[in-house]
Order: C-alpha cells, then sequence, then structure tokens
C-alpha cells in the first residue's frame, strides 16, 4: 500500500482519483472506483437537476460504503445553472468532499466548509493555485498542459508544474495530465504530490458509460491523437482529434472568428449523445488527453487500479538500487 497526506485526508486506500468527467461521473463509474480503493467525483451538472443529483448520490450509496465525492463545476452558461441549489443538494446529501473547477470556489467555501466537507479545487497555474489557497479550498488538483479539458492559456507541462506547485503551496497537490500508469503515480509523488488524478485512462474501462467504439479509439489513439481548440478565445481546450475538432480549429483559425462559429459544433449535448452514446467517433466533439497514448487495453476499473499500484510499488522498491555513474 503506498500511503500519502492524500490517502490520510480523504480516507482512501490508494492516492488515485478519477475527477469529474461531465457525461461520466456517474454512479456506475464512480461507485466501482470507490471499490477499488480510488477517490471517484460524481459530476454534479451530469444530472438535470439538483433533485436528480441527490438521487444519483443515493445511487451511489447502494453500489459501495467507500468514500465517493462530488464536482461542481463552475463556469459561465447561457442558461443560469442554479449552483447554491446543487451545493444544498451535495450538502444535504452527506458527501465529504468536493472537488471545484472554473470559477473560483470562493462562495461555496463558506456553506460547504459549514459542512465539514474538504474543497479539492482544480488549477491549471501556481498563480490560480495560490489563489485559490488563500479563499481556503483543503488541496489543489494542479493541471499540465497534457490533460483532458482545459489546460490554461500558459502551456506549462505537468513535469514543471507538478513540481512549481508543490514548492509554492502548503496544501496537498494532486497531479493531473499525462498520468495513466503506475509509473506516472511514481512520478507525480516523486515531483511532490500526494496523488494522480486520472481521466482519461477511466474512460477506457469496461464500466464507463460510453459507447464501446470510443473506449477502443482511446486505445488505438496516440499522444498524437488530440487537438487544441478556442485558442483564439482564450479557453484553450484539448480535445480527441476527430473530423470535428479540426473543423472546429480551422473555422477558429479565421481572422475575425467568435465562438458562435462553432457553438453548434462543440456542443457538449451534440458530443455526448452521438459520440458517447452513439458511439459515431465523428459525430461531435469528445474529450481526450495525451494521456491516451499509453492506454494500451480496456480493462475493468479494479483491474486499472489495482495495475496502477502494483507497478507502482513494484518500481518505488527498485528506485533505492539505481546507482548513478
Amino acid at each position: 500500500m503506498i500511503r500519502t497526506d492524500f490517502t490520510e485526508m480523504f480516507g482512501v486506500e490508494h492516492p488515485l482519483v478519477c475527477g469529474g468527467m461531465t457525461g461520466l461521473g456517474v454512479a456506475e463509474l464512480i461507485a466501482p472506483v470507490a471499490e477499488a480503493g480510488a477517490l471517484g467525483f460524481l459530476t454534479a451538472l451530469t444530472q438535470p437537476t439538483p433533485e436528480a443529483l441527490a438521487a444519483e448520490i443515493a445511487r451511489t450509496r447502494e453500489l459501495t460504503d467507500r468514500p465517493f465525492g462530488v464536482n461542481l463545476t463552475i463556469l459561465p452558461t447561457r442558461e443560469p445553472v442554479p449552483y447554491d441549489e446543487y451545493r444544498a443538494a451535495i450538502v444535504e446529501s452527506g458527501i465529504t468532499v468536493v472537488e471545484t473547477a472554473g470559477s473560483s470556489p470562493e462562495p461555496h467555501l463558506p456553506d460547504l466548509h459549514a459542512a465539514g466537507i474538504k474543497v479539492i479545487h482544480k488549477a491549471t497555474s501556481v498563480r490560480h493555485a495560490l489563489s485559490a489557497q488563500r479563499k481556503g479550498v483543503d488541496a489543489i488538483s494542479i493541471d499540465g498542459f497534457e490533460c483532458a479539458g482545459h489546460p490554461g492559456e500558459d502551456d506549462v507541462p505537468g513535469l514543471v508544474l507538478i513540481p512549481a506547485a508543490a514548492r509554492a503551496l502548503d496544501v496537498p497537490v494532486i497531479a493531473s495530465g499525462g498520468l495513466a500508469t503506475g509509473a506516472g503515480l511514481v512520478a507525480a509523488l516523486a515531483l511532490g504530490a500526494c496523488a494522480a488524478n486520472m481521466g482519461t485512462r477511466f474512460m477506457a474501462t469496461t464500466e464507463a458509460p460510453i459507447h464501446e467504439n470510443v473506449k477502443r479509439q482511446i486505445v488505438a489513439n496516440d499522444e498524437r491523437d488530440t487537438v487544441l481548440v478556442f485558442r483564439e478565445l482564450r479557453n484553450t481546450a484539448r480535445v480527441a482529434r476527430n473530423a470535428v475538432s479540426e473543423e472546429i480549429r480551422a473555422i477558429g483559425s479565421r481572422p475575425g472568428a467568435t465562438f458562435d462559429d462553432v457553438a453548434e459544433l462543440a456542443s457538449g449535448v451534440r458530443g455526448r449523445r452521438q459520440v458517447l452514446g452513439e458511439g459515431d467517433l465523428d459525430g461531435g466533439m469528445w474529450w481526450a488527453g495525451q494521456s491516451q497514448g499509453l492506454v494500451t487495453e480496456v480493462a475493468s476499473v479494479r483491474e486499472v487500479v489495482d495495475t496502477i499500484v502494483a507497478d507502482a510499488t513494484e518500481l518505488l522498491g527498485t528506485l533505492p538500487t539505481l546507482r548513478v555513474g
């Protein structure tokens, strides 16, 4: 067993996290993650209403008695999101850990902390992580440039960003981006993190609630098969390479392009329905990190966690025997 500040703080067996993934953070995936000894996060906004979130939390508890959390992603939206009501559903359901992402978690911290909930905030830079620490979060998940989703605008990879964050912060640091193996976990620990967050790796599991075509494509893809979109809008996102993401990038490169020019192509509803749901790999935009180049098979969540931990433990056992010269 690998014990760290993370395993002690959150009461889990392994320093592994399955962070919030919209459309995937549901009971079918998160309960097996918890049962395998890692910390997984339901995604609040995957559920259409706060009441549905409360029901999903209850459904997850029927499948596991181990710790799990809820991700609350705070982003500008065309239709207002009742964040206060989602937060209330989290508090009233007795959740003990929340992962926040996007905008500042500050408005939510008083209620979450009053309920005894620990807050992990996702950040893509040291300066933003320090700001979140000053506001009172309990841990930081630092996203290197390799990650799926929004890596920020600084283009700093994990090999630099993780130790920079660990040096600057007083709260525990979770490494995210480009991690999918036991060696990645060991590297994250060596760089000063106390756990590793993996998203793309957990997409390629038997329990992940997405089409088999997507899982097989992640295995087939290599580290080059992602595309950066929305760079011109300063809202950079890393997604899987396909016909739609290439078209979004081409349109975005035109002078004067706006988000409205690609809104239909980039629709999250379209991607979840046509790609993740129906298996049409060119049906919409879908998220994947460069770590897909490290994913060699679709396996159960238990097999993924056990293999990562076993490989990390074996590697940690060999490191003291290395010699220079």
